[in-house]
């Protein structure tokens, strides 16, 4: 019996032959009308494909009444409605571990990059200004301190790259973790006040959303930089940007933003910012085994196995 699988982003495109020509693709993403398409294939479809950013509302749930698995592209899962999907009795997955390296990598160049003015200083020999005298002095990692906000798998491996970097390294989160070496602190604000670096790598939702507020910020103070490979619903970015403006806060390396690919104008034209178009995760490698686990979980539940990263 061929299956219904509905796309709700194209990100697994490139992956759908390791279906095996199970499943009859439909494309809600582009689809020239949207409704007129679920009304026309809404009660085959039993699994959608989508990602961390469009997720899977509960009134497009309501309009699949058979749909019995969202694969999310993605280890954020955050605009996916899990509540209302176990309700249905949805079960939803996503892509950790494979991306974890991916987006440690990052946020190391990040902090180099901001700290040692990577961007400013590749301006300095392209322009000619390197001819008139000598780069200013820059910063750098080793000896400081940075808090990881979020000692999750990617937190983990974050914290890994900072130890190499001769960093100390301590840590917030929901709860202590006591078989890691790191100081756990129960108290954001006194972790950020204690530290360099605030590295911010915990889940967007409605849990975390502007975890990263003022006070925080003010903790983290002049001479302290934020570091964001999460989601930018977790900051306060109207805080984040008076801080940056007013010299409350040192800098900010930045990957993602509260509303992405839209960027506030003041934090295009600060020098004290590092900017990257949401592209942690973004490397061939790193796309591939994703969309690959995204089609191994839609798989497993066809066949009635275990699914590999369930997390509703």
């Amino acid at each position: 019996m061929t299956e219904h699988l509905l796309l709700l982003s194209a990100n697994i495109e490139p992956h759908l032959d390791s279906l095996g020509g199970r499943c009859q693709v439909h494309r809600y993403y582009n689809a020239s009308d949207p409704d007129a398409l679920l009304d026309e294939v809404g009660d085959k479809v039993r699994l959608v494909g989508t990602n961390g950013h469009v997720g899977c509302a509960p009134g497009i749930m309501d309009r699949l009444p058979n749909l019995g698995i969202i694969g999310c592209f993605g280890v954020g899962y955050d605009a996916i409605d899990v509540d209302a999907a176990r309700a249905r009795g949805i079960r939803v997955t996503n892509t950790p571990d494979v991306l974890s390296d991916a987006v440690a990598e990052l946020a190391l160049g990040l902090m180099l990059a901001l700290s040692r003015r990577i961007p400013q200083s590749d301006r300095f020999v392209r322009d000619g200004a390197w001819l008139e005298g000598e780069y200013p002095l820059t910063d750098e990692l080793s000896g400081r301190v940075a808090g990881i906000l979020g000692l999750g798998r990617i937190g983990k491996e974050v914290a890994r790259r900072l130890q190499a970097m001769k960093m100390r390294v301590v840590y917030h989160g929901r709860r202590r973790q006591p078989n890691e070496p790191f100081e756990y602190y129960d108290d954001l604000e006194k972790m950020a006040a204690a530290v360099d670096w605030l590295v911010v790598c915990l889940p967007g939702g409605a849990g975390t959303d502007g975890i990263v507020s003022a006070t925080v910020l003010d903790a983290l103070g002049p001479d302290g930089a934020l570091v964001n490979v999460a989601r930018g619903s977790v900051v306060d970015e109207p805080a984040l940007v008076k801080a940056l403006e007013r010299g409350r806060l040192g800098g900010a390396a930045l990957d993602v933003f509260a509303a992405e690919p839209r960027v506030p104008d003041a934090l295009l034209a600060m020098g004290n910012v590092v900017l990257s178009p949401h592209a942690a995760s973004a490397t061939r490698k790193t796309r591939h085994d994703m969309g690959e686990l995204v089609i191994a979980n839609l798989l497993a539940y066809l066949d009635g196995k275990p699914l590999l990263t369930q997390v509703a």
